[in-house]
């Protein structure tokens, strides 16, 4: 028999959201229709087409692996030095850094019950315990985590918006509970899903990174920026925690063709306005369709909406599929009636409230 690490028998494989083709294939399907990955339903920039395609060409050469013209235009972009961003192969790179780095065993990490499993992942595989602190609402209760922090405590992981309920705090919120953690404990602030935010109160959390020395920021190019297959995610921290990350980080973890696209993504604000814009009409469209056939949401801040369906919601994952739509089951989540709903183009979303409506009647 091979011996393994024990520590991680009782992990479980990250499950992926089902693919159109697979779909199609079982039900016997022409038309798939993919809101289960929080993906952007209009692609990408055609900017970031035309850098891919170009960098086709270097594909016999490594990359840089400093990630250096998209690094410059982020550190000028965004105010802060080059020396503070650490790149990941997507952002899920990233927080499997922060166990890297942070965790040894037996050390306590603490998020919230309904969260993305990447935190409790990055926590277990380094032997560490991760300390589920209870809900509020659906939302993170922020002094419930730190009512959790212990002297074993090491690191907090918080996403806002929340994946996969969609809540938000805000900028007042945040900035009462940084005071309240102690400096020694890291704080990890994940916003993969900010620039879909429409609260004006939702928080700047850049600008308190000079104060609070404990902070990372991850960020991503999956979401608004259409480039989940191509893995681009970073951190923003001070340059000691950053030189840390250095330390565990893959070497030419980006891609020449990511880090071409990323920069070209970046700068077509045209593109991510469009996105937003998208973004916001889908969700209003949904949530008045919603309420008018009375079925239970959670207020989102993302890009996607957890919806309560009533029922079991690996058996309506299911049956939406055998009707041409994939979407993303609660159970995982503990949440068990509940479906997170990713939203796409507004025809898109007329045709899935069309099946929900008619599976009410």
């Amino acid at each position: 028999m091979i011996n393994y690490r024990q520590t991680i028998k009782p992990m479980t494989p990250y499950v992926p959201g089902r693919p159109i083709e697979d779909v199609k294939r079982e039900f016997g399907l022409t038309d798939v229709v993919k809101l289960a990955s929080n993906e952007n339903p209009l692609g990408c920039s055609p900017r970031a087409k035309e850098a891919i395609i170009k960098s086709l060409k270097d594909t016999n050469y490594y990359p840089d692996g400093n990630c250096t013209k998209l690094r410059d235009l982020l550190a000028k972009s965004l105010g802060i030095k080059p020396t503070e961003i650490v790149f990941g192969c997507g952002a899920d790179e990233v927080l499997a850094m922060v166990g890297k780095v942070f965790v040894n065993p037996g050390d306590e990490c603490i998020t919230g019950e309904e969260t993305f499993s990447q935190y409790a992942a990055s926590v277990v595989s380094m032997d560490g315990v991760m300390i589920y602190a209870p809900m509020k609402n659906h939302a993170f209760d922020l002094d419930a985590i730190i009512s959790k922090i212990t002297d074993k405590t090491k690191v907090i992981f918080i996403a806002n918006p929340n994946n996969p309920t969609g809540s938000a705090f805000t900028q007042a919120e945040e900035e009462v509970f940084l005071k309240k953690v102690p400096s020694n404990i890291v704080v990890v602030m994940d916003e993969a899903y900010a620039e879909f935010a429409s609260d004006p109160d939702y928080p700047q959390t850049l600008d308190m990174l000079r104060k609070y020395k404990n902070v990372i920021l991850i960020k991503t190019f999956s979401k608004i920026y259409g480039l989940a297959s191509l893995r681009v995610g970073y951190g923003i921290a001070d340059e000691n925690l950053i030189n840390l990350f250095e330390k565990v980080r893959p070497p030419f973890n980006v891609t020449i063709q990511a880090q071409e696209a990323a920069y070209a993504a970046y700068l077509d604000r045209d593109f991510v306005r469009k996105a937003y814009e998208n973004n916001r009409s889908a969700i209003d469209y949904y949530c008045k369709e919603m309420d008018a056939i009375g079925v239970n949401y959670i207020p989102s801040q993302a890009n996607f909406v957890m919806t309560d369906t009533g029922y079991d919601s690996l058996k309506v994952f299911y049956e939406l599929m055998k009707k041409g739509y994939i979407v993303r089951p609660g159970a995982p989540f503990g949440m068990d009636t509940w479906i997170r709903v990713t939203m796409g183009t507004l025809e898109q979303m007329r045709g899935f409230v069309r099946v929900v409506r008619d599976s009410c009647r």
